[in-house]
């Protein structure tokens, strides 16, 4: 694949713009769209700029890929698998602390997998660890605010039961889950 096409990949995989790729490279949107239109060959600085905007390695832009049937998952196969990789996250009901282990090893034990599909994989698995965070975070607010209302109030009237933002969070996080399962299904 070119770096062009490898680069327009990325971008469309981080949710990027071609302007919001040319502001965090510091490269002009235009030198951005003749990249990935493949009317013109990068200079080695430009795509080094381009690799650390994506975060993505710079050596898989200009390195070209061995050939798709030798080494990669048929595309239904490879769809497949992300799908239920995705669909693993859902174990937040049963385990919601710990459950974006079960994902991550997952994608560490299966092979073959493109570059691309890991990067996918990575951003699941750090939407879900974002996910538990927020969660706990959003648990101490309630805890601090009921706490402060006894303190000045004296009495439990204002209170903020844990369940709401609880189940808020969850519902959220299932959202999150299928529109994650949307774009898979048109990325793979």
């Amino acid at each position: 694949m070119q770096p062009g096409k490898k680069i327009a990949a990325a971008r469309k995989l981080k949710g990027l713009t071609q302007e919001e790729l040319a502001d965090l490279s510091q490269i002009t949107v235009r030198t951005i769209q003749r990249i990935e239109a493949g009317a013109n060959t990068p200079q080695s600085f430009t795509l080094k700029a381009i690799a650390k905007a994506l975060d993505i390695e710079y050596e898989s832009l200009i390195n070209p890929e061995p050939e798709a049937s030798a080494v990669t998952p048929a595309t239904d196969d490879l769809r497949h698998f992300m799908i239920l990789f995705n669909f693993s996250c859902f174990t937040y009901i049963i385990i919601p602390w710990l459950h974006s282990l079960v994902p991550m090893c997952i994608l560490k034990k299966r092979m073959n997998i493109p570059a691309h599909a890991i990067q996918y994989g990575r951003t699941i698995i750090r939407r879900q660890v974002y996910w538990v965070i927020t969660l706990h975070l959003a648990l101490l607010a309630v805890f601090g605010y009921n706490y402060a209302i006894v303190r000045l109030t004296g009495n439990k009237e204002g209170f903020v039961a844990y369940i709401w933002p609880f189940l808020l969070l969850y519902f959220a996080n299932a959202v999150i889950i299928l529109y994650q399962h949307r774009q898979i299904r048109k990325l793979f």
